[in-house]
């Protein structure tokens, strides 16, 4: 189990702590934290604010905001950034970037569960400029290069 401090930041002063929603879940859910509901059009990004701010144990661990699955299949709510990355020095407020990419408009209301965070290691690389790579058998080959079946 990792530890991970919180701080509420208590705009709304129902800013909520990630919960995690079955005990077998890898995401803890991020909920909003809003004065008034957001709505949010179709193809329109926002910034939702999550009301709290955390700090990781250290370097070697890095937080990662994805979309819940539920939100992204029924209403086509996503992140405008794919995936958020929570660096172990930052100590701001986390907050969502989202883009509605549904057909309707879609509706925020404070304390929904708007993203999900999950916690896994970081490493630093050293980077080493070379005059050739390694071979492999893909070598070059990208882009649906290995086939479909």
């Amino acid at each position: 189990m990792l530890d991970i401090k919180i701080k509420k930041l208590d705009r709304t002063g129902n800013a909520k702590i990630p919960e995690y929603a079955t005990p077998g879940a890898a995401g803890a859910d991020l909920y909003a934290s809003l004065n008034e509901d957001m709505i949010i059009k179709p193809g329109e990004r926002v910034v939702i604010p999550t009301g709290i701010a955390l700090e990781l144990p250290g370097p070697q661990f890095v937080a990662l905001v994805f979309a819940r699955s539920g939100l992204a299949s029924k209403k086509g709510l996503a992140l405008s950034n794919g995936v958020g990355v929570i660096d172990s020095d930052f100590r701001g407020e986390i907050k969502v970037l989202s883009v509605n990419l549904g057909q309707e408009a879609i509706v925020i209301q404070n304390g929904d569960r708007i993203a999900q965070m999950l916690f896994t290691n970081a490493y630093q690389a050293s980077f080493l400029e070379v005059e050739e790579l390694g071979d492999t058998l893909r070598g070059e080959g990208g882009f649906g290069s290995t086939g479909r079946k």
